[in-house]
């Protein structure tokens, strides 16, 4: 076994922030909800097949919210035998409404900061096809019917003098504000490199071809004599039509209406008040725009809101993007890589010096401070469950091409896709108090708190599991029945620690805003680092080996999470346990 590594100095986490770096952000808990799958709240307003091109579908009806993924509804199966040729067309009315009467709940989890993905009008599930981006989608308000009958007669345009305000936009701007009473912060994910094929803009080139006004909104490459054009699109396939852009920016018109529904969501009143607005913005395939359109579009934002937090869907190393006049922050998986391939239960884990080298890396790839705000990720929804991972036992990923092609059920017959045991419940418990207790925003993927388990899309995008649902026992996985029926509800324990590990962040301040440093590590199966903020020091061993090891305390300390206090000398940590240490004051 080779030596574990030396202490490190302590990092430079305490110096002054770079002047994208919102402070509010450093103390952020961060919670992924994907609107749909979170919580129905209104079925008055639950979508309809016209809404995305499913009248086809015979008797086709809201998915029940307790049904197991792998089930089948009547209409489905009579549609066709293939689990994949009807799940993308399922919709379970998850909406605002729900998500508002579930704040007390992420309360009570201890979250303070909302990511949502996309809400403006789209016909998928996911959203990431807009339709048009100055409305909510009707069906995640109050009154889809009333909101789709006003949008037709309103005869708006990209002009925002035209736009009117929805049921659905006034109920997120309630929201917003309850948000923020609440002591909570909102960011929306932005799409701003392509649109869906029903945008209002693609559609007029659809009737009007080279004479239509939006031509040059999008990347056509061909006109033919018969009025079709070939264009440019993100999926490759003509679902996702990309923006009309030069090496520099895009297009004045498609830019144009890109801040002014910017602004429209931000300052919903145009009188300069950005606190009845979101707090942010989350940017789809960041990495697809020119470095020279994000800058602009920053000014833009951070001319609205100075406190504005802006953060990147980058999937490699981001320093390009983690800029003075660009992002404040990423969704950050180049930190998701290593601790997972450190948490793994697979027998290829990499040891704690392998770790070490990697988060040292990152963290000297950014800008002092910047550290504490980037989004610290287990999982989302473009990835397989952690749970899942670990349940199957997944290798070290060491990128992003492996960590997101791994999890896809097609891909892995080794896929584990029924319910996680002890071992993987163990060893997420131990990377979220790495989440937790080193620097950067925790941030948790709907469910994940209560053990949701899936693999890759769309199977990562199953319906919330609550309390007050008698969900159907778990009898069929991704390659046919199981031995026998598991039942399928919330995990409260794994919420109780979840809720517990928070609740420690928020009380101490130097597990978010503290300097870190390596300690000497007694086993390469060993994480050991301290937090320090001012008089207040922080230890926290986090050790995946099976046999029990020990660290010397300098001084007494008091074990956080148990409650009682250790003297000096050496501290046991048993196998795949933690301890989380605060020592005395010399």
């Amino acid at each position: 076994m080779k030596p574990p590594p030396p202490p490190s100095p302590a990092s430079n986490l305490t110096q002054p922030d770079p002047p994208v770096v919102p402070d509010w952000a450093k103390d952020a808990i961060w919670y992924q909800a994907f609107p749909e799958r979170f919580r129905n709240g209104c079925p008055e307003s639950n979508p309809r097949p016209e809404d995305f091109g499913g009248e086809h579908l015979t008797d086709w009806r809201i998915t029940p919210w307790s049904m197991e993924w792998y089930a089948r509804d009547k209409w489905e199966t009579a549609h066709s035998p293939r689990f994949w040729a009807t799940v993308f067309h399922r919709r379970y009315g998850g909406d605002l409404i729900g998500l508002r009467q579930q704040l007390p709940y992420l309360q009570q989890l201890g979250v303070n900061a909302l990511y949502l993905n996309p809400i403006f009008q789209a016909a998928s599930l996911h959203k990431y096809d807009a339709t048009l981006f100055h409305h909510i989608d009707p069906a995640l308000g109050p009154d889809r019917e009333g909101d789709l009958r006003a949008i037709a007669a309103a005869r708006e345009t990209e002009d925002p003098a035209t736009w009117i305000w929805t049921a659905a936009d006034r109920y997120f701007l309630d929201l917003v504000a309850d948000i923020h009473a609440r002591g909570m912060r909102i960011i929306l994910d932005g799409v701003l490199n392509h649109s869906g094929v029903r945008c209002f803009a693609f559609q007029d080139i659809v009737r009007n071809g080279k004479h239509s006004a939006y031509r040059d909104w999008y990347q056509v490459t061909q006109w033919h004599p018969d009025g079709c054009f070939d264009y440019a699109s993100w999926d490759g396939g003509g679902v996702l039509p990309s923006f009309g852009r030069d090496q520099n920016t895009l297009n004045p018109g498609i830019k144009q209406y890109l801040f002014d529904i910017t602004r429209r969501w931000m300052d919903p009143s145009g009188q300069g008040r950005p606190s009845e607005g979101v707090d942010g913005w989350r940017l789809d395939v960041a990495y697809c725009l020119p470095h020279p359109f994000w800058r602009e579009w920053h000014a833009f934002v951070r001319d609205i809101n100075p406190e504005a937090y802006t953060t990147a869907e980058i999937v490699g190393p981001a320093q390009p993007w983690l800029q003075p006049d660009q992002f404040s922050a990423v969704m950050n998986y180049e930190w998701t890589y290593p601790t997972i391939a450190f948490f793994t239960p697979h027998p290829d884990a990499i040891d704690a010096a392998e770790f070490q080298r990697r988060i040292n890396i990152l963290h000297d790839r950014h800008p002092p401070g910047t550290i504490h705000i980037l989004q610290n990720l287990l999982d989302s929804h473009d990835t397989g469950r952690i749970l899942t991972l670990f349940e199957s036992r997944c290798p070290p990923f060491p990128d992003w091409e492996h960590y997101f092609n791994w999890s896809r059920v097609a891909n892995t017959p080794e896929l584990i896709t029924s319910c996680p045991g002890a071992q993987a419940k163990t060893a997420l418990q131990l990377a979220v108090i790495w989440q937790i207790a080193g620097p950067g925003a925790p941030m948790i993927y709907y469910g994940t708190e209560v053990g949701m388990w899936g693999a890759n899309d769309p199977c990562d995008r199953q319906p919330m599991l609550w309390n007050d649902i008698a969900h159907d026992d778990e009898t069929l996985g991704y390659h046919g029945p199981l031995p026998q029926p598991r039942p399928r509800r919330p995990d409260r324990d794994l919420f109780a620690f979840y809720q517990r590990a928070i609740a420690l962040r928020k009380a101490h301040p130097a597990l978010r805003r503290g300097a870190f440093r390596w300690l000497p590590a007694p086993t390469n199966a060993t994480l050991a680092f301290e937090r320090h903020i001012g008089r207040d020091t922080l230890w926290c061993v986090i050790h995946k080996g099976d046999t029990p090891t020990h660290i010397q305390l300098p001084r007494r300390a008091r074990d956080l999470w148990a409650g009682y206090d250790h003297p000096p000398g050496p501290l046991e940590i048993p196998p795949r346990q933690f301890r989380l240490v605060q020592l005395q004051p010399e």
